[in-house]
């Protein structure tokens, strides 16, 4: 099962509520990230596109406050290969090693077959 296994508790994420019940062992864990209209957590892209990863230890209720991690590291993840630029596919948030494209956000790489190194930054705010 993913877990968090270095996380900076002042830069290395933020909290938020849950908009849905996540389970432990749901699909796909982690999953990329992103806030809905009320800044609540949801999977996938959201209102404000992935600019996250939740990695689910416990089984969570909406409205739960979670932490989304930025920058930092997940161990223990299936499915990835070592040394690999992983993606978050924006409508369901399952990580992959495919190009960043329209569907796929950059979200770090890994650097064993099961370490998630997650370094998403915000986007810049460009608008009036």
């Amino acid at each position: 099962m993913a877990r968090y296994d270095k996380y900076g508790p002042k830069t290395g994420g933020f909290r938020a509520r849950l908009f849905a019940d996540r389970t432990k062992t749901s699909t796909g864990n982690p999953l990329g990230v992103g806030l809905d209209v009320n800044g609540r957590v949801v999977v996938g892209a959201g209102q404000t596109g992935i600019i996250g990863v939740l990695a689910t230890t416990k089984d969570l209720k909406a409205g739960d406050v979670v932490d989304v991690m930025t920058a930092g590291e997940i161990v223990d993840v299936a499915g990835v290969t070592a040394g690999k630029n992983i993606t978050g596919l924006t409508t369901t948030g399952a990580l992959s090693d495919t190009a960043s494209s329209a569907t796929q956000t950059p979200i770090g790489f890994t650097v064993e077959a099961d370490r998630l190194v997650v370094r998403r930054s915000a986007q810049p705010f460009i608008g009036t």
